[in-house]
């Protein structure tokens, strides 16, 4: 039987972990409104991004046809950009969007090949035997614009230079704090006659579009547009990615201290009638031997 020594030992390493996991949560719960905020702070830029690659293709005699915006007749190769967390504690989040990507991407027509942004999917992926073509971790624990660009500019030179005839992107759309949904996303080529409405709230106006002269030129312009484009559409899946992760963790680290909770009051009562059973013994044993002593005399 355990002692009632060990069971305070035992009720004090239970009280100190439900300590940490709260910590946890709090921090969390703070970090998601932080990355909503940055989701947000972008609205603006991309909606007027959205709103001149979509007047510049409505133009009447448009002769720009960037590459970026090319669908390619036949798909040989596909890169899926998959992006999970550096750390743990976070519940079955990462488990969930990797089985989803395999089983997405288990009947594709062309061979595909995986970006990995965060520890956990890369690691996850390594395990499995299966080709990773770069690996983006250790990303601030709040990212900027520029320390997500990079991904972007990969996979852009990657297409550009025909290492690739498709692009998704595959994360974890951010809905509430109890509900996130793993999602698969074409980044490339873009696709202008499919606006993500979680990017930008920009709707096209009826009736024929007004034609402007652009300073610089459309194909200029255009070819800035796109790449930037494509790359702040991966900053608002890294961000939503972000903010799905700390709701996931503050979720599984709220579940953990109140399982904490529930077996400190549990091994408190057990403790409680481990001390009672003692103090009765050891009335017993006092009061045997008081009547042995009285019929000693």
């Amino acid at each position: 039987m355990t002692s009632a020594r060990e069971m305070r030992l035992r009720i004090r390493s239970v009280g100190n972990i439900a300590q940490v996991t709260r910590a946890l949560q709090a921090v969390s719960a703070s970090r998601v409104r932080r990355a909503q905020q940055a989701v947000q702070a972008t609205r603006p830029y991309a909606t007027k991004a959205w709103e001149v690659l979509l007047h510049l293709a409505s133009q009447p005699a448009r002769d720009v046809a960037h590459p970026l915006l090319t669908q390619r007749t036949e798909v040989k190769r596909i890169t899926v950009v998959v992006i999970t967390s550096d750390r743990g504690l976070a519940g079955a989040y990462n488990a969930n969007l990797i089985r989803y990507c395999l089983e997405s991407f288990r009947g594709a027509a062309a061979p595909v090949t995986y970006v990995f942004v965060g520890r956990k999917g890369r690691d996850m992926m390594a395990r499995r035997r299966i080709a990773v073509r770069a690996d983006f971790s250790g990303l601030p624990a709040e990212p900027s614009f520029a320390d997500v660009s990079a991904i972007g500019r990969l996979v852009v030179e990657d297409y550009l230079g025909g290492g690739t005839d498709q692009v998704f992107l595959v994360y974890t759309r951010f809905v509430n704090l109890l509900r996130q949904i793993p999602t698969t996303k074409l980044l490339l080529p873009l696709e202008l006659d499919q606006p993500d409405t979680r990017v930008t709230a920009f709707q096209p106006a009826s009736g024929p579009a007004p034609a402007y002269i652009y300073e610089p030129g459309e194909e200029e312009l255009i070819s800035h547009i796109v790449p930037r484009f494509t790359a702040l559409q991966v900053f608002h899946a890294v961000m939503e990615s972000r903010a799905s992760e700390h709701a996931a963790r503050m979720m599984a680290m709220k579940n953990a201290t109140d399982n904490a909770s529930d077996l400190a009051g549990a091994l408190t009562l057990e403790y409680n009638k481990v001390r009672q059973q003692g103090i009765t013994n050891e009335m017993l044993d006092i009061v045997g031997g008081a009547e042995a002593l009285a019929q000693a005399s």
